[in-house]
């Protein structure tokens, strides 16, 4: 599977869903457990690479403005939810998370964000298709900081400096 083809579910996933990262993850299943394992194993690794590619201060920071404060654990099912949006949303927060502002339609904190059952889309079809858990991908995790410069995630006014589109759109007066 190539960098197109994972775009291609991933999107197709998407649109299918409505927008709904739930019904995004469960068609996800779906569409991978029509493939062969080792093709259901190129989607983790794909997966994986751009999960890891997203851990950033300032991503981490785009999420905390739109969660109005983001946790560890909100961080990673914001990265995996980020993945779901596309291959323009991706690239586009990667580069510049202010720009989130532009590139999100609308953003629910009661629906979107939360992709955790995204991240482990490609483990449930694995698992389904050949009985075992998904083998090591051979992906080298990311250190223990985000890339970038660290950086206060509470502080209200840093938040409006740095991000000062996503904050006059999504964030907390």
């Amino acid at each position: 599977m190539d960098e197109t083809e994972f775009w291609e579910i991933i999107d197709a996933s998407r649109e299918d869903a409505e927008g709904d990262p739930e019904e995004q993850a469960d068609l996800l299943v779906e569409r991978l457990t029509r493939l062969d394992p080792d093709s259901v194993l190129d989607y983790a690794r794909h997966f994986e690479a751009r999960y890891n590619r997203a851990y950033l201060w300032d991503l981490w920071g785009a999420a905390a403005v739109l969660f109005d404060g983001a946790g560890d654990e909100t961080f990673d099912s914001f990265r995996c939810w980020l993945i779901g949006q596309g291959r323009e949303v991706y690239e586009g927060a990667v580069h510049d998370p202010d720009a989130l502002a532009e590139l999100l339609a609308d953003f629910d904190v009661e629906i979107d964000g939360d992709g955790e059952e995204i991240g482990f889309a490609a483990d449930e079809a694995y698992e389904q298709l050949t009985g075992a858990e998904t083998p090591d991908l051979g992906i080298p995790m990311p250190g223990g900081e985000p890339l970038g410069a660290p950086f206060d995630l509470e502080d209200d006014k840093v938040l409006q400096v740095r991000f000062p589109r996503l904050w006059e759109r999504f964030g907390s007066v």
